[in-house]
């Protein structure tokens, strides 16, 4: 975002996010104070920025969970934001091809006005999105993280000097346990949210009302045994494509590759300059990111974010989807997208297909309302914790 911004406006422009230095900080703090910045682009923190004539806010990506400070001060930074701009008396615009469905709700219900971009910038089309059923893929005997499908559409590409983008989403730090015979998931009989293995005491737990049980050997459903704990990171799948594509160059990004200061932007460099072929990640690859080489995105396990123990879970995969989607057929070649789940049917994964988000929002918003979920009440988040 930010070489966009120097591209256009030249050095007027303040950065604010944690990797930078006290020093640089405070430099850049400095500059935006004395009015020489006329532009602050930032991570959470910036919406503290000390700007004197304060003339719009922008929040990308505004369905992105991490706006929400967890940490000491706790805030949120859009609540902050509406509350800065109506001070201001200056606009205030959340950008979103998935908007947070408490957003669209509200725009709905004219509290905020909505403007809708229909088609995308330029003379890229929207990428064809194509479902792998991983249950006929265990049928067929293949036990690797990639389809013969994804397979086939990576050797082309490779063929085709074009580049992919492998999505695994480790954000989904919960285990699971899920049937890999008929795609069943071990769900909270209070709550329907999928229940988190707890190691040491061998129980299947809710984290919204305390319900737990014993570890489930046999699948209820089609009373198979091949009950899995679900979870592969993104370390063994670089390792599977390793193996099946060895000539082929390949970077991973990832918490454990991006530590160092500055390691962000090497790897995105070095992937657009340098034409590496695979690019493995985690939810750090699937925003905004522009690669005009790209042709083919990967989502290997949708399931790791449809099962996370929380109410949003499917609109998180719906988001996701949607905007790892986006990252394929930037430019003039077109687009395609594999998505690889257990779950074909869910309309998470049926609606991120057809990238059609306001079937998805009139689903969810109904399912919302019949369960009581935000929009139409509040969850207060009660933790305790010590030795």
């Amino acid at each position: 975002m930010v070489d966009r911004f120097w591209a256009r406006f030249g050095d007027c422009i303040a950065i604010l996010h944690s990797k930078l230095s006290v020093g640089e900080r405070y430099d850049e703090w400095k500059k935006i104070a004395n009015g020489e910045a006329k532009i602050v682009i930032g991570a959470r923190s910036a919406i503290f920025a000390p700007v004197k004539k304060l003339g719009i806010i922008i929040i990308d990506e505004e369905h992105d969970m991490s706006y929400k400070s967890e940490m000491t001060p706790r805030y949120n930074a859009k609540d902050l934001a509406k509350y800065i701009s109506k001070i201001n008396n200056c606009p205030l615009v959340l950008g979103s091809a998935t908007p947070d469905i408490n957003t669209f709700y509200a725009s709905e219900n004219e509290e905020c006005n909505r403007y809708t971009l229909k088609k995308r910038a330029g003379i890229a089309h929207l990428p064809d999105v194509n479902i792998v059923d991983l249950r006929q893929e265990l049928k067929n005997g293949n036990r690797s993280m990639i389809s013969d499908r994804l397979k086939v559409e990576i050797e082309n590409n490779l063929k085709n000097k074009m580049q992919t983008i492998l999505f695994l989403n480790r954000r989904g730090y919960s285990t699971f346990v899920m049937c890999r015979g008929c795609g069943y998931t071990a769900k909270c009989r209070n709550c329907n949210i999928s229940l988190t293995y707890h190691k040491y005491e061998n129980k299947l737990k809710c984290h919204y009302c305390g319900f737990e049980m014993d570890l489930i050997k046999k699948c209820p459903e089609c009373k198979g045994t091949k009950v899995k704990y679900f979870g592969t990171g993104t370390q063994k799948l670089e390792d599977e494509v390793k193996n099946l594509f060895p000539n082929a160059s390949i970077l991973r990004m990832d918490i454990d590759t991006v530590t160092k200061k500055n390691s962000h932007e090497e790897i995105l460099n070095k992937f657009k300059n340098e034409n590496i072929d695979i690019l493995v990640g985690t939810q750090m690859i699937v925003k905004g990111h522009h690669f005009p080489n790209v042709t083919l995105v990967g989502v290997i396990a949708a399931d790791s974010s449809l099962n996370l123990d929380d109410y949003r879970a499917v609109e998180r995969t719906f988001q996701t989807i949607v905007q790892v989607a986006g990252r394929a057929g930037r430019d003039k070649e077109k687009g395609r997208v594999i998505v690889q789940t257990y779950n074909p049917d869910s309309y998470a994964i049926i609606y991120a297909k057809n990238q059609d988000y306001d079937m998805f929002y009139n689903t969810e918003i109904g399912l919302r309302k019949m369960l009581k979920y935000p929009p139409f009440c509040d969850i207060i988040l009660i933790r305790f914790s010590g030795r």
